[in-house]
């Protein structure tokens, strides 16, 4: 089956109901998306598909239509995404385990709500648990970002002040 991950196309011989987290980790060496539950419980393999996060760890590969994004796909370690960005300067992670899967679910959540609650962050990063506790770290990230992505969706205008 083909896959496209991370902008690159892959074509893997695995059987259809092998999940997507072993196509990942072990046919592709992609090791960001994390084993923790197994059972779609704790977030720690998130990845996207077509921007829309899912559970690698309980997803078969064979249902994959869209391209996988992981986050080595999401930003470059000279261009990190925003949602990175924000992790850094909040310096959120921890053991950093479940780190890579609760980024991806940020970013999700920041794709489709720029400006989310408390209680939207809460809802969007439930599925995620981290054994150190970090999440008001977590939810301080990504108000950082939902700040930085709509200052940068922000138009310009010359004339904003009247100086044309």
């Amino acid at each position: 089956m083909k896959l496209v991950v991370n902008e690159q196309e892959y074509d893997v011989e695995v059987t259809p109901d092998m999940p997507l987290l072993w196509v990942l980790r072990d046919e592709l060496g992609i090791k960001g998306p994390k084993f923790g539950c197994g059972i779609a419980m704790c977030g720690a393999c998130t990845v996207h598909i077509d921007g829309r996060p899912v559970r690698a760890c309980s997803y078969p590969a064979s249902a994959v239509q869209g391209a996988v994004t992981t986050i080595e796909g999401l930003g470059q370690p000279d261009a990190l995404h925003t949602v990175q960005h924000a992790w850094i300067e909040h310096q959120v992670a921890q053991c950093g385990y479940c780190q890579s899967g609760q980024i991806m679910s940020a970013a999700a959540l920041l794709e489709t709500n720029n400006n989310p609650s408390d209680a939207e962050i809460d809802t969007a990063m439930s599925g995620n648990l981290c054994r150190c506790g970090t999440y008001p770290k977590i939810r301080a990230a990504i108000k950082s970002a939902a700040q930085a992505l709509r200052s940068q969706s922000v138009p310009q205008n010359d004339d904003a002040e009247g100086t044309a």
